[in-house]
């Protein structure tokens, strides 16, 4: 760890000087307590930095959560090894069985309802009551479609795994969030954040940087609908999983899939805690929340291994890990730099579908996730390194 200032605390040994000014920026903020906790994996973000740690005091900035609220991982450990999942012949139907089953791609969704999916909806309509009586209204207004978004993955860097450890092991490795109604309420509440900001004249390093203030009827609704989006995205994501696993199960030739083990993790989220007797809003964009013995999941790139992990409990960090590798090729430098050839070496021994759409994913686009892992030494114990053997993403 490297102390930048009193207000800056810095794991990333591979940071550029953009994305340092950024966090610099960020850490003036009057309401940051203690410090802004950049990740191994911190990136130029939009507003805040990509894989950093926001603990605010009475003041919650809701472009530093980001517009993908509640993304995340979950993971599933199978009872089945890579020659059993492979003796049941060629992967390439089980990656179809994954594409059919669920949605891909930015602005796809569901045409209809899985029984599962009515069960999650039922409960996310439970829970915007429990928030608020007119918190399923406001989302509603938002997005009124949110009901077949459950169980769909989305684009970019979201993808869908069927991945194997390092005793050979087969998980079920899965990244997605709240989709189009998070994406929505985000940008309502950071708009109203930025109106509340001229409206009182601030003087704003960042226009993205806008907060609201505890205590004020904005803030109380951005809270009450982020910490629904959050759910939508937990939910979607064990949606998701569940139709994975079955066409798993189907590939084996089985009833279903036994799980030995799921985790599922948010990796854009904020939160209430208590620290140093302190009770904050510690947003992490890009970071997992990493408790002493808490188990989280930390993908790569395209191509390279994922990590199951241990979180360490460091205080400094807010607790705190990355959350991957972290891009250092924005995707339209990647496009331009990055050939069809070279994305296809990278993914060698790996089903996936061949299209360029896929390009500004390549490995090379992001950092070294070693190097990313090595700085994240007294952040989290690896307890699991996962390898692709299939691999789905939406275009």
């Amino acid at each position: 760890m490297e102390r930048l200032s009193d207000k800056l605390l810095n794991w990333a040994s591979i940071l550029d000087d953009e994305t340092l000014r950024q966090a610099e920026r960020t850490a003036t903020l009057p309401f940051i307590r203690p410090h802004v906790a950049l990740m191994p994996d911190a990136h130029l973000g939009k507003g805040a930095t990509v894989g950093s740690v926001l603990p605010t005091e009475r003041a919650i900035i809701p472009a530093a959560v980001g517009v993908d609220i509640g993304c995340g991982m979950i993971a599933v450990r199978t009872p089945w090894s890579v020659d059993e999942v492979r003796g049941r012949g060629s992967l390439a139907p089980l990656r179809g069985d994954i594409e059919r089953s669920v949605p891909l791609s930015a602005g796809r969704y569901n045409k209809k309802l899985t029984e599962t999916a009515r069960r999650r909806v039922e409960e996310l309509e439970a829970k915007a009551e429990e928030l608020g009586p007119k918190v399923l209204g406001s989302v509603t207004q938002t997005a009124g479609n949110w009901q077949l978004q459950l169980g769909s993955l989305g684009s970019g860097n979201h993808f869908i795994e069927v991945t194997a450890d390092e005793h050979q092991r087969v998980w079920l490795f899965l990244h997605s969030g709240s989709r189009g109604v998070g994406n929505k309420i985000a940008q309502k509440h950071i708009a109203i954040a930025q109106q509340r900001a001229r409206d009182e004249n601030l003087d704003l390093p960042d226009r993205d940087l806008a907060w609201l203030e505890e205590g004020t009827p904005e803030f109380d609704r951005y809270i009450a609908e982020l910490r629904w989006a959050q759910h939508f995205a937990l939910l979607n994501r064990e949606e998701m999983m569940d139709r994975v696993a079955d066409a798993l199960a189907v590939h084996m030739r089985a009833d279903s899939t036994p799980e030995l083990e799921r985790i599922n993790c948010h990796h854009n989220f904020t939160q209430r805690e208590r620290h140093d007797g302190v009770d904050l809003w510690v947003s992490r964009k890009g970071a997992i929340e990493a408790r002493k013995g808490q188990a989280g999941l930390i993908p790569g790139s395209m191509g390279t291994a994922s990590y199951v992990v241990t979180g360490l409990g460091n205080p400094e960090s807010l607790n705190s890990s990355p959350h991957g590798a972290g891009r250092v090729y924005s995707r339209t430098r990647a496009r331009k730099t990055f050939t069809r050839a070279e994305l296809e070496k990278a993914m060698t021994g790996i089903e996936w579908r061949h299209s360029d759409a896929f390009l500004d994913e390549i490995p090379a686009a992001y950092k070294d996730v070693d190097v990313v892992m090595a700085d994240a030494a007294d952040l989290v114990e690896i307890r699991h390194t996962l390898r692709q053997l299939v691999n789905v993403k939406g275009d």
